[in-house]
C-alpha cells in the first residue's frame, strides 16, 4: 500500500507541476490565433474574427470533387467538371477553398516552415474527410522528390498525414509512394503543363507493392489545384492493387484560384 500511495502522490505532483508549467508558459507566451496572431484561449486555434472569415466548405458539395454548390441539387449531386471530366480517384474532400486565411495557412506551413500548423490543419482535415475513412484505410502523403525534401527539410503533406492517421487511429505509410523524377514547381503552370510535368513522376518502392493489395488508400496533400498530381499518384496506387483511392486536402482551388 505504501508503494501505491507513493505512486499516487508522484502522479499528482507531476500533474500539478505540468499545470503550473503550462500556466507560466501561457503567462509569458500566451496562445495566439494561427491566422492573425491575436490572443486566444487555447493554442492552435483561430480567433472569432478569423473563424468567421475562414472559407470553410460546407454541404452541399459535389460527391466526386468535393467542390461546394451554391444551392442544394439533391443527393449524389455532381458538378459540371465531374460530369465532363470524372476523376480517376473516387472522392475528394477539403476543409476550405484556397483563398484568404486558408491560403495563408497553406503557404505558411509549406514555405515559412510553420510545422506547428499541421496539428490544427490535420484535425480539421479529419473532420472534413470523415466519410473517406474506414478502419482498414491506409493514409499516404503526396511525396516530395528527395532533393526537394533535402532543400525544404520536411514534407508538409507527410506532416498532415501523420496527424490524420493519429487522430483517426488508422495506418499511414510515408515511404511507400515515392517521387522518382524531380519535377518543376506546379505553381504558374496551366492544366496541360501540370499533367505533362508529373507524368511518370511517381512510383512505388520496389518490393512494397503487396502492402496496398486489397486496401483503400487516403491520399493526402495540402492543396489541390487542377488535380494533376493526385491523379498521377492515383494511377500508381491503383495499379498496385489499392481497392480505391480517395483524396483529402486542406484546401481546394476553385475558379480564379486554380492557377495560383
Amino acid at each position: 500500500m505504501r508503494g501505491f500511495a507513493d505512486n499516487t502522490v508522484l502522479e499528482r505532483t507531476s500533474r500539478a507541476g505540468s499545470l503550473v508549467a503550462g500556466a507560466v508558459l501561457d503567462l509569458f507566451l500566451p496562445p495566439r490565433c494561427i491566422g492573425c496572431q491575436a490572443r486566444v484561449s487555447l493554442p492552435g486555434n483561430l480567433c472569432g474574427v478569423c473563424w468567421r472569415e475562414m472559407p470553410f466548405i460546407a454541404a452541399p458539395v459535389c460527391v466526386r470533387y468535393g467542390t461546394p454548390f451554391t444551392h442544394d441539387i439533391g443527393e449524389g449531386g455532381l458538378s459540371a467538371r465531374a460530369l465532363t471530366d470524372p476523376p480517376l480517384f473516387e472522392r475528394l474532400r477539403a476543409v476550405a477553398t484556397y483563398q484568404g486565411i486558408a491560403r495563408d495557412l497553406v503557404l505558411a506551413l509549406k514555405f515559412n516552415r510553420r510545422r506547428d500548423l499541421a496539428e490544427p490543419m490535420g484535425r480539421w482535415m479529419v473532420h472534413a474527410g470523415r466519410e473517406l475513412i474506414s478502419p482498414d484505410t491506409v493514409v499516404m502523403p503526396v511525396p516530395l522528390h528527395r532533393l526537394r525534401l533535402l532543400q525544404r527539410r520536411f514534407n508538409q503533406s507527410a506532416d498532415l498525414a501523420r496527424v490524420i492517421a493519429r487522430e483517426a487511429s488508422i495506418d499511414w505509410d510515408p515511404m511507400l509512394l515515392r517521387r522518382a523524377r524531380r519535377t518543376r514547381q506546379q505553381v504558374g503552370l496551366d492544366s496541360s503543363e501540370r499533367q505533362k510535368n508529373v507524368r511518370g513522376a511517381f512510383e512505388l518502392r520496389q518490393g512494397w507493392s503487396n502492402t496496398l493489395h486489397g486496401r483503400p488508400v487516403l491520399l493526402v496533400d495540402d492543396v489541390l489545384t487542377t488535380g494533376s498530381t493526385v491523379t498521377a499518384c492515383t494511377k500508381v496506387l491503383k495499379a498496385a492493387g489499392a481497392t480505391s483511392v480517395d483524396v483529402l486536402t486542406f484546401a481546394i482551388a476553385v475558379g480564379d484560384e486554380v492557377h495560383d
